[in-house]
């Protein structure tokens, strides 16, 4: 089993930047695959940015140009580093991971493609 565990969420000014965490345990050897999801409230859960098993990023288009996804090197903790947060971005933050090796990149935009996740961690930017 895996294991997933989000930090770094809070409340801060539009215009302001925030680093989320990601840190995986268990089988982590074997994650291929860390994204970011947000759920706002009333609001479905949508695909935010994914580290892909093949090195590739992917972004949604209301946060790319603005959000950072990146991964260590030991494959087990991933960031987000957001800048420039709008309102719009206020959120809860989940992370999410996925054995999946799919070649295909379109899989990983899906909550359904990814296996274990995280408790999330609220993200609220004022105006």
């Amino acid at each position: 089993q895996v294991q997933v565990v989000e930090s770094g969420g809070g409340l801060v000014q539009a215009g302001d930047s925030l680093t989320l965490s990601c840190a995986a345990s268990g089988r982590t050897a074997r994650i291929l695959t860390m994204g970011w999801f947000r759920q706002a409230s009333g609001k479905e859960r949508e695909f935010v940015a994914a580290f892909t098993w093949t090195g590739n990023t992917l972004y949604s288009d209301s946060v790319k140009g603005r959000f950072t996804i990146s991964r260590d090197s030991a494959k087990t903790t991933s960031y987000l580093q957001m800048n420039n947060l709008e309102p719009g971005d206020t959120a809860t933050y989940y992370c999410a991971a996925t054995l999946k090796t799919y070649k295909e990149s379109a899989y990983y935009f899906t909550s359904r493609t990814y296996e274990y996740w995280g408790r999330g961690t609220q993200v609220t930017v004022s105006s």
